[in-house]
């Protein structure tokens, strides 16, 4: 049964709304009614060892939508899936890692109008109903003569969700599965998603894919909006390093399969589905923190009383954003003068004179007055695993949270050889 615990309290709504939606643990995607996956080592990483290609495919086709990265230097894959998207349908998705396909030209551009004519091919399917996501180096040509074979090789299974999740990383240390189920119209909806992303993580629509699928039957206009919406609220949320990818994509299917009346604005779950839908994206997002690139300390920012929620969001974010907290954070050093900092030029509307500040339960200004506390309590309030930074701006009722982690020479290690 659904545990309030699990959801934030930006997602929380009514205790009656939530009566029957519970969040699943490494849920895969194709868990959910109607989807298939299939996943292959094509031979496109450099460890020359990993599964590296995946389809991800619904049995019919679904309502489908998507945000992408809106760094002006985009991967061939992200202006064609994104085009393609417009028409609110979708069937398959194809995915490869270890190659960005990203500053590549037009033979990029053919390369991933490939995959997808292969996709849809070996699928029976029209290419109008496929879209193609790429994650790794930028600059480089895919090997098309090792994606051509990789495609025309890979078996759907029913069972095939954690494979794919596996498929669709780089640096990543480990795999990222979220879900969620829920009662709609008596009819039991489940959602479930899989994300990448460990490095070049600072969302602007993470470098990072993320892919949601629902049996739930969705009006395209709503998924449209819930998706957007959805992104805000989480994978907008976290950054591991500030970079903004090029390949930065969360797409999302909806088959219908569940047979519930189709979710609009005027449902009466409208708002319960949303909720789900973010959690699972939320649980996504904090994976992809937790997993950054040599880290060793995960920091969740929860901003309350803000002039609006917006607000919080961003005040909260330029907080994990901030190389100078992740690395006091990374140090367990209570400098929290560098969490005002950032919050004074996130954009905010924020007044010194008001606002509460604590890292875990250690207080350090209330009503803009500085608190006395014992420095060892600070030390140690920074130094587990898990780092949580509070704030009230009093100011509004707005809340957000942001997700980042901390900087360590491990990053540096990692980035500074990653080609090499």
């Amino acid at each position: 049964m659904y545990n309030r615990a699990h959801f934030p309290p930006c997602y929380a709504g009514s205790s009656e709304e939530h009566a029957h939606m519970e969040l699943i643990a490494d849920a895969a995607i194709t868990d959910v009614t109607g989807f298939t996956a299939g996943s292959v080592h094509a031979g496109i990483k450099k460890d020359g060892q990993s599964l590296d290609l995946c389809i991800i495919y619904s049995l019919v086709p679904a309502t489908a939508a998507g945000v992408f990265t809106r760094n002006k230097v985009r991967a061939a894959p992200v202006t064609i899936s994104e085009q393609r998207l417009k028409n609110g349908r979708c069937q398959a998705i194809v995915v490869n890692a270890g190659n960005a396909n990203c500053c590549t030209g037009k033979r990029g551009h053919a390369d991933a109008e490939r995959m997808i004519d292969l996709t849809a091919r070996k699928l029976g399917i029209d290419p109008s109903d496929v879209v193609v996501a790429s994650t790794g180096v930028i600059g480089v040509h895919l090997p098309m003569d090792r994606v051509e074979p990789g495609i025309d090789s890979i078996v759907l299974r029913s069972d095939g969700g954690a494979d794919a999740a596996r498929a669709i990383m780089t640096t990543d240390t480990r795999s990222k599965m979220a879900g969620a189920r829920l009662r709609i119209d008596g009819k039991t909806i489940t959602i479930a998603g899989i994300a990448k992303g460990s490095g070049m993580i600072h969302p602007n629509m993470a470098t990072m894919l993320g892919f949601l699928v629902t049996d739930a039957a969705v009006a395209p206009d709503y998924l449209r909006r819930l998706v957007g919406e959805a992104a805000d609220e989480s994978f907008n949320q976290m950054t591991v390093d500030g970079d903004t990818s090029t390949n930065d994509s969360l797409i999302v299917l909806a088959n219908g399969q569940a047979g519930n009346r189709p979710i609009d604005s005027g449902h009466p779950a409208a708002a319960t589905f949303k909720t789900a839908l973010t959690a699972v994206a939320a649980d996504l997002a904090r994976a992809i923190a937790r997993d950054g690139e040599g880290a060793t300390k995960f920091i969740e920012m929860i901003v309350e009383g803000a002039v609006d929620a917006a607000d919080a969001r961003r005040a909260a974010k330029a907080v994990v954003s901030s190389s100078l907290v992740k690395t006091a954070v990374y140090g367990a050093d209570p400098n929290w003068g560098r969490i005002l900092c950032a919050m004074g030029y996130s954009g905010a509307q924020i007044e010194e004179s008001k606002v509460d500040l604590r890292i875990g339960d250690v207080w350090l200004m209330r009503g803009g007055e500085i608190q006395a506390f014992d420095r060892d309590q600070g030390v140690s309030a920074l130094g587990g695993p898990d780092v949580e930074i509070w704030a009230n701006l009093n100011l509004g009722s707005g809340v957000g949270r942001a997700w980042g982690c901390d900087l360590t020479e491990g990053y540096i290690d990692i980035n500074g050889r990653y080609t090499t």
